[in-house]
């Protein structure tokens, strides 16, 4: 699943491609994508002659703002976006076709069809799901120590489970919270309750300081990511507990071991992290 390095580097490279294009027709082919409004010809109708005016971001949603409305887009496992002349073969496992007035097409593209998108009037797309849900994200002023403590130190579940839980803090996903806990110390398992408020602040800071260096790497390719022009992200190369099973740690020599924590694999150094 694409986190909020890779979808960053898609929103970068998608205001490049399609901010100032104007929507002539929509088309959806796969209609479960569509979540609101729930009537296909509604959402249709809704963008066309819209303009994209900007491209934003929260946690691993993209947010197009256009001229009347949001557009919040998920990618979910394996979304991607790309951007083509109308002329193009539309390839398999495209979905959603928004056809600008220049004849260039940003398509929609899903192996999994797990994506969703959402349109809302512009300034209610906070109100309601699925945005409402989210926490603050790691970017944002907003992503405090105290409040960010306070929800760990109050939960019984494993530090895990509750970096991955989006309503705590939004973007974190597999990769980044294992490579967080590693630079922070600190074990998955780990109760959060159990947690002191100097972890927690390693946490936070290790948190921010990996998504940043994955954004300014263009992600991590693991199996399918690329951004919108094809490229693959090239923070794999600077990973030093996801996907390192069996390999020596980079900080003690001893090797990474893999387990399974909150359902996903999880990769750890028992010496470095405890």
């Amino acid at each position: 699943m694409p986190e909020l390095p890779e979808v960053e580097t898609i929103r970068k490279t998608l205001k490049h491609l399609v901010v100032n294009k104007t929507i002539k027709e929509v088309s959806v082919l796969w209609s479960k994508i569509i979540k609101q409004p729930d009537d296909i010809e509604e959402f249709k109708h809704l963008l066309v002659g819209e303009t994209i005016l900007d491209i934003r971001r929260k946690g691993k949603f993209l947010l197009f703002d256009l001229s009347h409305y949001v557009l919040v887009s998920h990618l979910r496992m394996e979304g991607k976006y790309g951007v083509f002349h109308h002329s193009d073969p539309i390839l398999k496992h495209t979905h959603v076709i928004f056809h600008f007035e220049d004849k260039s097409e940003l398509r929609y593209n899903d192996v999994r069809k797990f994506g969703t998108m959402h349109v809302f009037e512009k300034g209610k797309e906070m109100l309601d799901k699925p945005l409402n849900q989210l926490g603050p994200d790691p970017f944002e002023s907003d992503f405090s120590i105290d409040t960010f403590y306070n929800k760990i130190h109050k939960s019984e579940r494993n530090i895990k489970s509750i970096l991955l839980d989006q309503s705590v803090v939004a973007g974190l996903g597999n990769i980044y919270v294992d490579e967080t806990l590693f630079k922070a110390g600190v074990l998955p398992t780990r109760k959060g309750s159990d947690l002191s408020i100097e972890e927690v602040e390693r946490i936070q800071a290790f948190s921010i300081e990996t998504l940043a260096e994955a954004v300014e790497q263009g992600g991590t390719t693991i199996r399918s990511y690329v951004n919108s022009q094809g490229q693959i992200g090239m923070f794999q190369q600077q990973l030093y507990a996801y996907g390192q099973e069996n390999k020596p740690c980079q900080k003690c020599g001893n090797p990474i071991t893999k387990m399974k924590v909150a359902g996903r694999g999880t990769h750890v150094c028992l010496n470095c992290q405890s």
